[in-house]
């Protein structure tokens, strides 16, 4: 068991002012996989100072210095595949294979994303070429509280931590209490590579005391949180005070439209798009919204893709999903598809209780929901986890109309082969991101929702933006 319990702050590994121990678990066999311990009030006071105080010579490095130092950042992050999926497996049960690479790949992809973006960014600019005199800066924000969830852990590490880095910022660490182990290790990193004391600090602790005290302390300029809704708002209720920015990335529950004339592959690549990950991703298609034309068809085919995924032991190598990360979120997904029943959805494949063969660690069978209204629990509320609710549709508009009825506005899907109809509800879809026919997100998109689904925007410029102060200066002298 890996015994962790100790917070970097100013550019050392500290022991916490006073001991409080956390055991992380397995979801896996429900064992304790590493302590940790849980940080006070005093702690984030320590941390907190620390960064104001590498702020002013941190925020006044150049550009190219920053960059230098989150590059070495990632060369040495591509060397540590192995021991960061190891970590994540253990303590969010990703699939070993699936944690070295799906998971562990998102920070390779991130930190090049905003390292392109910040190679290309103009901090200071003209206002107007033919008016030199009028200038404007994009300065560091200041002191940032960095939360991160703990359902793609690395991922969201990668789009904060370097991105406030490279815009000049100082920042206190607080990673989910859940998955504590590769947010130390990739502060590791940072120490090794020579980022400069206090530039990045690391308290442990719950949302409820750690999280509520950093997002409310009077030395944190802007807070970024990614997790649930309602903590979102919380966090937003902490920051009034101190008039702090937050930038908050929250729940999602994307619609999947699927037209007559999709590709063959686009039941599937749905289906696999939500149980990815155990189901435990904000943006994923977990409505099926299927043109009645196709509808008998598409509902057999995503019975047979669904019937066909394997839940194993994340600790195994193959192509299966894990258990979701803990009891609450267990106990939550199978209220949820209890509901489902109730509610007279038809229940096609999989249903309450743990997969066969399977008495302890929070594994849920892989669940498909057909015949479903779009008004039911399981078509507004995030589940979080490997359960897809299939509704008919019949016309274009209300295909639009399902998708957009719902308090979220993540990620959405359209499946057609025209063209010009999927360029039609693009535009008309209310979420921050559309995508279409199964072609990927690259590297430095924005990745960000509208409603309830968060404020602001994560990755490549409009991540480095996010962190960045915008100074208008007249009368400057070339």
């Amino acid at each position: 068991m890996f015994k962790k319990r100790q917070f970097y702050i100013n550019g050392e590994w500290v022991d916490p002012v006073t001991a409080n121990d956390h055991q992380v678990i397995n979801p896996a066999n429900e064992q304790p996989c590493a302590v940790i311990s849980y940080g006070s009030d005093a702690d984030v006071d320590l941390a907190v100072a620390a960064a104001n105080k590498a702020f002013p010579s941190w925020s006044e490095t150049s550009p190219e210095e920053r960059i230098d130092l989150v590059e070495r950042l990632l060369a040495a992050y591509k060397e540590r595949a192995q021991e960061f999926g190891e970590a994540m497996s253990v303590e969010m049960g990703a699939p070993i294979d699936f944690a070295r690479t799906g998971q562990f790949d998102r920070g390779v992809i991130n930190m090049t994303g905003l390292l392109d973006a910040a190679k290309r960014f103009q901090f200071d600019e003209d206002f107007d070429p033919t008016r030199p005199a009028l200038r404007n800066f994009y300065e560091a924000y200041g002191v940032c509280a960095l939360v991160t969830p703990w359902n793609w852990p690395i991922n969201q590490i990668s789009l904060k931590v370097p991105a406030a880095a490279l815009a000049g910022c100082t920042m206190v660490l607080k990673p989910s209490e859940e998955s504590p182990l590769d947010a130390m290790l990739f502060a590791e990193l940072m120490h090794e590579v020579g980022f400069p004391k206090g530039v990045v600090n690391l308290v442990n602790g719950d949302g409820a005391g750690v999280g509520t005290y950093l997002t409310k302390h009077p030395g944190v300029d802007l807070v970024s949180f990614t997790g649930s809704t309602r903590a979102g708002k919380e966090i937003l209720r902490n920051a009034a005070d101190g008039l702090k920015k937050v930038s908050l990335e929250l729940g999602g529950k994307g619609g999947n439209i699927i037209f007559a004339d999709a590709d063959k592959d686009a039941v599937e690549r749905g289906v696999r798009s939500v149980v990815l990950n155990s189901g435990q991703s904000c943006d994923a298609p977990t409505r099926m919204i299927i043109q009645r034309e196709i509808y008998d068809d598409a509902v057999k085919k995503a019975s047979e893709v669904m019937s066909s995924i394997a839940v194993g032991d994340p600790s195994q190598k193959g192509n299966h999903i894990g258990p979701v990360v803990n009891k609450k979120q267990y106990d939550h997904i199978q209220d949820l598809i209890k509901k489902g029943v109730d509610e007279g959805a038809k229940l096609v494949v999989g249903g309450p209780g743990r997969p066969d063969g399977m008495d302890s660690g929070f594994y849920i069978r892989p669940t498909l929901f057909a015949d479903a209204k779009n008004d039911m629990a399981i078509a507004q509320t995030e589940i979080f986890g490997p359960v897809l609710t299939i509704i008919p549709f019949d016309t274009e508009e209300e295909a639009i109309e399902i998708s957009n009825n719902t308090v979220y506005g993540l990620g959405s899907y359209v499946q057609t082969s025209d063209g010009a109809k999927a360029n039609r509800i693009a535009r008309k879809l209310r979420y921050g991101m559309v995508t279409m026919n199964g072609v990927d997100r690259v590297a430095g998109q924005p990745f960000g929702g509208y409603k309830q689904s968060g404020i602001g925007r994560e990755g490549g410029r409009h991540g480095l933006e996010d962190f960045l102060q915008v100074k208008s200066v007249t009368g400057w002298s070339k």
